[in-house]
């Protein structure tokens, strides 16, 4: 077992080859449930979100070839929050237009009521974009670690135990507790930079 991943390119710079499945892969995973879930608090179903998240990516994939960063502006992932907004107002406004000939107003209420982007709601953004973070890391690099290791880390880290608990509960040693703690952390560190946008790096089109 190595000590810990190399870092690839950041998942973003590699977005721009189409052909590079594994990173559109990774990407879908991380970002996909922030834009269901944000489709979701804005009033659509299931399936609709679903739609509409389809929708988002297609945008994604035609534009990010043409993206270039500019530290004075925006981030991708601000960037990706509100061209998933436009493309809900657009997906309801389509949806309201398909209804008004069947008398139903439940479509153009929710178009009317929906709010225009504001802080808050990007900050529950950013809030879920980071627990998805840290979910997909822990996904990527749990199989790689000892289980004796993994669940030291988790119960001190995560569950939020004392050192001498968890050695007495798993019969190791604290020190070797916080050895399996710091080792988790440095290959989540690692896992994690490689969905980084580059340091500094924002979003012009």
């Amino acid at each position: 077992m190595t000590d810990g991943p190399v870092t690839r390119p950041s998942l973003l710079v590699r977005l721009c080859n189409a052909a590079d499945t594994e990173a559109w892969s990774q990407f879908v995973r991380l970002y996909a449930p922030l834009v269901h879930g944000l489709a979701r608090r804005r009033g659509l179903q299931g399936a609709d979100a679903d739609d509409l998240t389809q929708e988002v990516f297609q945008k994604v994939g035609v534009a990010v070839g043409k993206l270039h960063y500019d530290a004075r502006r925006g981030s991708f992932r601000s960037w990706l929050f509100i061209v998933s907004c436009r493309c809900l107002h657009d997906f309801l406004q389509r949806r309201a237009r398909q209804c008004s000939g069947t008398g139903s107003s439940g479509v153009q209420a929710l178009l009317e009521e929906q709010p225009a982007p504001h802080r808050d709601e990007e900050d529950t953004w950013d809030r879920e974009y980071h627990e998805r973070v840290f979910e997909w890391a822990a996904e990527e690099v749990r199989p790689h670690i000892k289980p004796a290791t993994w669940e030291a880390f988790w119960q001190v880290a995560v569950e939020g135990k004392s050192g001498e608990e968890v050695a007495r509960a798993l019969g190791m040693s604290i020190g070797a507790v916080y050895v399996a703690k710091s080792r988790v952390l440095a290959r989540l560190h690692d896992k994690i930079l490689e969905l980084e946008e580059p340091r500094g790096d924002k979003v012009t089109r």
